[in-house]
């Protein structure tokens, strides 16, 4: 077949104008397209004020919340006290009561002093409440100073105690802080700043503050910060140290438990040739209890919240593939030929669908209480009405050949059905409650925050305290191996109702 050239081309162009004529939306539609496009980003843009959110974000904030889902923070408070210094912790911290890290030396000494009389001053008695000095003999639960524990005292008496002249801090491997009273000396990445301080009156640098130093104001806090290892905050009265450390501190034992701190070589000896260290139980099954029971992480309570979701999904998408199975035959039009019963079902199916898994939630929560009650209610309820939906659609969809050749032997209606139409749509019923069981096991982690129980209501209190991060993070990981287990066994299950074997 002999090709045109172009000539000839021109010569049919100009005979059939119609057929070759493209229009200029035709021949532009990709570059229209593009354009399109680019005008909704930008409407996007300005909508949302995306710039302006961009550049008030706080970025530093957000880094800090994301590096806290998988470090700790040590937070000891070295104080200026009469001339000497005090080293504090805070009650609920990584470490014992009298435990001193690696990082952290004090030179101690013992001193003497004369309690006058009970303590007046609010302050003082909410301090010494919060926080645990490590060299304090007669510090808060000692009973040695009523007047610090805010007790009345009748009669002047006399105090010994340990208190330090000199603390040194280990930031990392390039940073030091060193306390001494009325200096701080800090030196970062081979810089040195010095700092004298007034006891309750200010903070005054020695010469121009490097680039990771900064004041507030003359006289003022003056903030370090060293990277990853963390920060340290000089105010006249104290130097807060805030410490930052890879890893969930305590995250197998609390500081209450006597496996806390062990090795792995001294805790497998205990467990395996060591005497009991209570001798009603064995050593194993007490490391068991003490994990389980451990109070900064509370795994027991972590997991069985974690089971009541997925119960709670379990029920409740059971429950409404029951429900919804014979409610799908009454809103076939092919199954049900009454126009009003087909109306009717179909528009409740719509009713609760359209109300959002969250709303229903809410409101079980109202009726019910808090509880696990609430959650399986608002599951069944939003998948009675989207299963019913689907499967209605299923069975209007099915090959009425294999029914009418039932039928034709003189079956009854329900043998109809029963050996007509259920064959055909049971692969795909199952199929869909399976996938509707595995999303419900998301679902009910986000239901489970306004109340409805399970592990959404505990990940919602370690969020809202704005401080336990690294317990989020256990319990998303926990939710994250659940979704992918269940996943994969609905992935398997309905690979094989379908009849392939494949993933």
């Amino acid at each position: 077949m002999a090709r045109l050239d172009t000539a000839q081309i021109a010569e049919v162009a100009a005979r059939h104008p119609a057929v070759f004529h493209v229009s200029p939306f035709r021949k532009y539609r990709s570059i229209f397209a593009v354009a399109a496009v680019l005008v909704y980003c930008v409407y996007a843009w300005w909508f949302f004020s995306a710039g302006k959110v961009l550049t008030q974000a706080n970025w530093g904030i957000a880094g800090s919340y994301l590096a806290d889902w998988v470090t700790y923070e040590a937070r000891p408070d070295i104080r200026f006290e009469d001339g000497n210094l005090k080293v504090f912790f805070p009650n609920f911290g990584p470490y014992p009561d009298g435990f001193v890290p690696d990082w952290l030396k004090a030179e101690t000494k013992t001193i003497t002093r004369v309690d006058a009389g009970s303590s007046t001053d609010p302050n003082a008695a909410l301090a010494s409440k919060s926080a645990n000095s490590f060299m304090a003999q007669g510090g808060p639960g000692t009973g040695q100073d009523a007047a610090a524990a805010g007790q009345p005292a009748s009669a002047a008496k006399e105090i010994t105690e340990e208190v330090a002249t000199r603390v040194e801090v280990t930031m990392g491997r390039a940073s030091t802080v060193s306390v001494v009273p009325g200096e701080v000396t800090v030196t970062h990445r081979g810089e040195t700043v010095v700092l004298d301080v007034v006891d309750g009156i200010s903070v005054t640098p020695r010469g121009s503050l490097p680039q990771w130093a900064e004041q507030d104001e003359a006289g003022g806090r003056v903030y370090f910060r060293f990277g990853f290892p963390g920060r340290v905050e000089v105010e006249s009265r104290e130097v807060e140290v805030r410490h930052r450390f890879w890893g969930w501190s305590n995250f197998w034992f609390d500081t209450n438990s006597p496996f806390w701190g062990t090795s792995m070589g001294e805790f497998w000896t205990l467990l395996t040739t060591g005497e009991r260290i209570k001798p009603e139980m064995t050593n194993a099954s007490l490391a068991l209890d003490n994990f389980l029971n451990n109070a900064e992480w509370q795994h027991a309570d972590v997991y069985i919240k974690l089971l009541q979701t997925i119960v709670m999904a379990f029920i409740g998408t059971l429950f409404a593939s029951l429900v919804g199975l014979p409610l799908a035959f009454l809103a076939a039009r092919n199954i049900t030929s009454s126009f009003l019963v087909n109306q009717i079902v179909k528009r409740s199916f719509d009713f609760l669908r359209s109300v959002d898994m969250l709303i229903w939630a809410l409101f079980f929560t109202r009726a019910f209480g808090p509880g696990p009650l609430a959650g399986m209610s608002a599951i069944f309820f939003t998948d009675t009405g989207t299963l019913g939906k689907l499967y209605a659609e299923a069975l209007e969809n099915i090959d009425d050949k294999q029914r009418e050749g039932v039928k034709s032997v003189g079956a009854a209606p329900s043998l109809v059905q029963r050996y007509g139409v259920v064959p055909q749509v049971l692969p795909v019923f199952a199929s869909q409650a399976l996938y509707f069981w595995e999303s419900n096991t998301r679902s009910a982690t986000i239901i489970g925050a306004v109340g409805a129980g399970g592990i959404g209501l505990k990940l919602w209190e370690a969020i809202r305290t704005n401080s336990d991060w690294e317990n989020v993070a256990y319990m998303v990981l926990l939710i994250l191996l659940v979704v992918y287990v269940f996943d994969g066994i609905s992935t398997a299950l309905r690979s094989r109702l379908v009849g392939t074997h494949g993933t």
